[in-house]
Protein backbone atom coordinates (compact mmCIF):
# COMPACT_ATOMS: atom_id res chain seq x y z
CA UNK A 1 0.00 0.00 0.00
CA UNK A 2 2.79 2.43 0.97
CA UNK A 3 4.66 1.64 -2.24
CA UNK A 4 1.49 2.12 -4.29
CA UNK A 5 0.93 5.61 -2.87
CA UNK A 6 4.60 6.51 -3.37
CA UNK A 7 4.68 5.18 -6.94
CA UNK A 8 1.44 6.95 -7.86
CA UNK A 9 2.56 10.32 -6.50
CA UNK A 10 5.91 9.97 -8.24
CA UNK A 11 4.22 8.99 -11.52
CA UNK A 12 2.00 12.07 -11.49
CA UNK A 13 4.85 14.43 -10.63
CA UNK A 14 3.96 14.89 -6.95
CA UNK A 15 7.14 13.63 -5.29
CA UNK A 16 7.08 16.59 -2.89
CA UNK A 17 3.64 15.52 -1.64
CA UNK A 18 5.02 12.03 -0.94
CA UNK A 19 7.94 13.52 0.99
CA UNK A 20 5.62 15.73 3.04
CA UNK A 21 3.24 12.82 3.74
CA UNK A 22 6.13 10.72 5.05
CA UNK A 23 7.14 13.53 7.41
CA UNK A 24 3.61 13.71 8.77
CA UNK A 25 3.22 9.94 9.22
CA UNK A 26 6.67 9.35 10.72
CA UNK A 27 6.45 12.49 12.87
CA UNK A 28 3.18 13.83 14.27
CA UNK A 29 1.10 10.73 13.46
CA UNK A 30 3.63 8.16 14.64
CA UNK A 31 2.06 7.57 18.09
CA UNK A 32 -1.11 6.20 16.46
CA UNK A 33 0.67 3.66 14.26
CA UNK A 34 0.41 0.08 15.57
CA UNK A 35 3.38 -2.28 15.27
CA UNK A 36 3.35 -4.76 12.41
CA UNK A 37 1.72 -8.05 13.51
CA UNK A 38 4.30 -10.40 14.98
CA UNK A 39 7.21 -7.94 15.12
CA UNK A 40 7.17 -7.52 18.92
CA UNK A 41 7.03 -11.31 19.36
CA UNK A 42 9.98 -11.69 16.98
CA UNK A 43 12.07 -9.21 18.99
CA UNK A 44 10.95 -10.73 22.31
CA UNK A 45 11.87 -14.30 21.24
CA UNK A 46 15.16 -13.21 19.69
CA UNK A 47 16.23 -11.20 22.75
CA UNK A 48 15.13 -13.99 25.13
CA UNK A 49 17.12 -16.46 23.04
CA UNK A 50 20.27 -14.38 23.45
CA UNK A 51 20.45 -12.99 19.91
CA UNK A 52 22.10 -9.62 19.41
CA UNK A 53 19.31 -7.53 17.91
CA UNK A 54 19.76 -4.03 16.51
CA UNK A 55 17.56 -1.56 14.71
CA UNK A 56 19.43 0.33 12.01
CA UNK A 57 17.32 2.82 10.09
CA UNK A 58 17.97 5.48 7.48
CA UNK A 59 16.02 8.42 8.79
CA UNK A 60 16.62 12.14 8.51
CA UNK A 61 16.39 14.18 11.73
CA UNK A 62 13.51 16.23 10.33
CA UNK A 63 11.43 15.88 7.17
CA UNK A 64 12.80 17.41 3.98
CA UNK A 65 9.43 19.14 3.52
CA UNK A 66 6.55 20.10 5.78
CA UNK A 67 6.50 20.69 9.52
CA UNK A 68 9.86 20.20 11.27
CA UNK A 69 8.98 17.07 13.32
CA UNK A 70 11.87 15.40 15.15
CA UNK A 71 11.70 12.05 13.37
CA UNK A 72 14.34 10.39 15.53
CA UNK A 73 12.58 11.35 18.76
CA UNK A 74 9.21 10.26 17.32
CA UNK A 75 10.63 6.84 16.41
CA UNK A 76 12.30 6.36 19.82
CA UNK A 77 9.13 7.47 21.64
CA UNK A 78 7.10 5.03 19.53
CA UNK A 79 9.45 2.14 20.32
CA UNK A 80 9.21 2.99 24.03
CA UNK A 81 5.41 3.34 23.96
CA UNK A 82 5.08 -0.03 22.20
CA UNK A 83 7.14 -1.74 24.90
CA UNK A 84 10.21 -2.47 22.78
CA UNK A 85 12.51 -0.99 25.45
CA UNK A 86 10.52 -2.55 28.30
CA UNK A 87 8.75 -5.87 28.08
CA UNK A 88 10.22 -6.78 24.68
CA UNK A 89 13.75 -6.31 26.02
CA UNK A 90 15.44 -4.31 23.25
CA UNK A 91 18.19 -2.02 24.55
CA UNK A 92 17.94 1.65 23.57
CA UNK A 93 21.68 1.56 22.89
CA UNK A 94 21.02 -0.89 20.03
CA UNK A 95 18.89 1.54 18.00
CA UNK A 96 20.64 3.60 15.34
CA UNK A 97 19.15 6.24 13.06
CA UNK A 98 21.57 7.03 10.28
CA UNK A 99 21.21 10.21 8.24
CA UNK A 100 22.23 8.65 4.93
CA UNK A 101 21.92 5.30 3.19
CA UNK A 102 25.72 5.08 3.10
CA UNK A 103 25.90 5.54 6.88
CA UNK A 104 23.24 2.84 7.32
CA UNK A 105 25.28 0.43 5.20
CA UNK A 106 28.45 1.27 7.15
CA UNK A 107 26.65 0.73 10.49
CA UNK A 108 25.39 -2.71 9.41
CA UNK A 109 28.95 -3.66 8.52
CA UNK A 110 30.46 -2.19 11.68
CA UNK A 111 27.99 -4.06 13.89
CA UNK A 112 28.97 -7.33 12.26
CA UNK A 113 25.36 -8.27 11.56
CA UNK A 114 24.82 -11.86 10.45
CA UNK A 115 21.55 -10.91 8.79
CA UNK A 116 19.60 -7.78 7.99
CA UNK A 117 15.87 -7.34 7.38
CA UNK A 118 14.57 -4.48 5.25
CA UNK A 119 11.42 -3.75 3.29
CA UNK A 120 13.21 -2.11 0.36
CA UNK A 121 14.59 -4.45 -2.31
CA UNK A 122 16.69 -1.61 -3.71
CA UNK A 123 18.46 -1.21 -0.36
CA UNK A 124 19.26 -4.91 -0.08
CA UNK A 125 20.75 -4.90 -3.59
CA UNK A 126 23.00 -1.88 -3.02
CA UNK A 127 26.50 -2.58 -4.37
CA UNK A 128 27.94 -1.34 -1.05
CA UNK A 129 25.83 -3.73 1.05
CA UNK A 130 28.25 -5.44 3.48
CA UNK A 131 29.57 -8.82 2.37
CA UNK A 132 28.67 -11.84 4.46
CA UNK A 133 25.40 -10.37 5.76
CA UNK A 134 22.29 -12.40 4.92
CA UNK A 135 19.77 -10.13 3.23
CA UNK A 136 16.10 -10.65 4.07
CA UNK A 137 13.35 -8.75 2.32
CA UNK A 138 10.22 -8.21 4.42
CA UNK A 139 7.56 -8.38 1.70
CA UNK A 140 4.16 -8.79 3.41
CA UNK A 141 2.16 -7.94 0.28
CA UNK A 142 4.19 -10.38 -1.83
CA UNK A 143 4.86 -7.79 -4.52
CA UNK A 144 8.65 -7.84 -4.80
CA UNK A 145 10.35 -9.79 -7.55
CA UNK A 146 12.44 -12.81 -6.72
CA UNK A 147 16.12 -11.95 -6.53
CA UNK A 148 19.04 -14.20 -5.64
CA UNK A 149 20.53 -11.34 -3.59
CA UNK A 150 17.95 -11.78 -0.80
CA UNK A 151 15.41 -14.11 0.77
CA UNK A 152 11.81 -12.89 0.65
CA UNK A 153 9.72 -13.39 3.76
CA UNK A 154 6.12 -12.34 4.11
CA UNK A 155 5.47 -12.14 7.86
CA UNK A 156 7.33 -11.63 11.12
CA UNK A 157 6.22 -15.11 12.17
CA UNK A 158 7.96 -16.53 9.09
CA UNK A 159 11.08 -14.51 9.88
CA UNK A 160 11.03 -15.74 13.49
CA UNK A 161 10.68 -19.38 12.42
CA UNK A 162 13.56 -19.05 9.96
CA UNK A 163 16.00 -16.97 11.98
CA UNK A 164 15.37 -17.90 15.58
CA UNK A 165 15.27 -21.62 14.73
CA UNK A 166 18.57 -21.19 12.87
CA UNK A 167 20.16 -19.57 15.94
CA UNK A 168 18.97 -22.19 18.44
CA UNK A 169 21.80 -24.53 19.45
CA UNK A 170 21.11 -28.18 18.66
Amino acid sequence: AKDSVRNHLRAVGREDDWTELQGLVYGARMPGVPPYPGVADFFRKAVAGGAEIFIVSHKTSTPYRGAPHDLHAAARDWLAAQGFFGEVGLSETRVFFELTKEEKLARIGALGCGGFIDDLPEFLTEPAFPNGVERILFDPLKVARENPAYRRMHSWDEIARALIAAETPR
